[in-house]
């Protein structure tokens, strides 16, 4: 995405800027476009850094890569966990979540690297671009976590009948609780556009701030869109955070919402025994 900011080729045709991913060959009938084959390279290079940094984990912190690490992983797990009403369902989701906020935040800084967009070619077709600024790509991670925040929910809430429970805040058979509740339950359904589409739209249009001020710039483009680029790497932790704590709390207001209903309900049903159980007492009191 950055190779403009090495060269500055682009000086008599404008800033080259790709939104849309491009297919680069073929498996069988399915198309790989560039956005996919990067995202495979960075999830390889990803899994080996993290094992590898698994392996080199002390009880004593160490600086540097694993140190990160460390950090990010204790940041994530306990955000997670706190979330939770029940810090034990906190921890049976935590690997997950870090693992999603280390995969989109390396994607994301991956896509800042030279080699992708104008730096290879094949033909006319850039080899590599961001896996996080394709719109299929982000949609996908949000589906997948959005199937994993709605099994989850079902699970821990203890069925489909008191998961579906927790979006109607009165009974259901009130006109206006109910056409509440289906507009609580249309909004959750949203929810997986509106995580794909603001991760997707801040990087791409990353992309094209860079870009446009590498153009600009001409033969000092790295003076004129290094601020950006490091703007960029900060935009891309905190996209990865939001990305992660907006999954964590969908999931974390179904299983809080759910369970405090079962508790208020616990309460109900003892508060209607306990007069039964003092009259009891007070009659055999009165008799003896």
């Amino acid at each position: 995405m950055i190779m403009s900011l090495l060269f500055s080729r682009f000086s008599d045709i404008g800033p080259a800027v790709h939104v849309a991913p491009a297919g680069i060959f073929h498996i069988g009938s399915w198309v790989v476009t560039n956005s996919i084959f990067y995202g495979w390279i960075v999830s390889l290079v990803v899994t080996v850094l993290l094992v590898w940094t698994a392996h080199r984990v002390r009880v004593k912190p160490k600086g540097g890569f694993v140190q990160f690490v460390e950090i990010g992983v204790k940041f994530i797990a306990d955000l997670v966990e706190n979330a939770f009403d029940d810090k034990k369902v906190g921890r049976k989701y935590a690997p997950y979540f870090v693992t999603l906020f280390f995969f989109i935040l390396f994607n994301t800084w991956f896509g800042l690297l030279p080699i992708v967009g104008e730096g290879f070619r094949v033909g006319q077709t850039p080899l590599f671009r961001p896996f996080t600024g394709d719109l299929n790509s982000t949609f996908a991670m949000a589906a997948v976590t959005m199937g994993v925040v709605y099994v989850a929910s079902v699970r821990e809430s203890g069925g489909l009948r008191k998961y579906f429970a927790h979006f109607f805040v009165g009974s259901p058979l009130n006109p206006l609780y109910f056409v509440i509740g289906l507009l609580e339950m249309f909004t959750d359904l949203t929810r997986v556009i509106s995580l794909s589409l603001r991760l997707f739209l801040n990087v791409a249009i990353g992309e094209m701030v860079i870009a446009v001020f590498s153009y600009l710039g001409h033969v000092a483009a790295p003076l004129t869109a290094l601020p950006f680029t490091l703007i960029e790497l900060g935009i891309g932790a905190l996209q990865s955070y939001i990305f992660v704590i907006l999954s964590v709390m969908y999931l974390a207001i179904a299983v809080n919402h759910t369970q405090q209903h079962a508790r208020e309900h616990a309460e109900h049903l003892t508060e209607d025994d306990q007069p039964e159980t003092i009259g009891a007492v007070s009659v055999g009191s009165a008799n003896g």
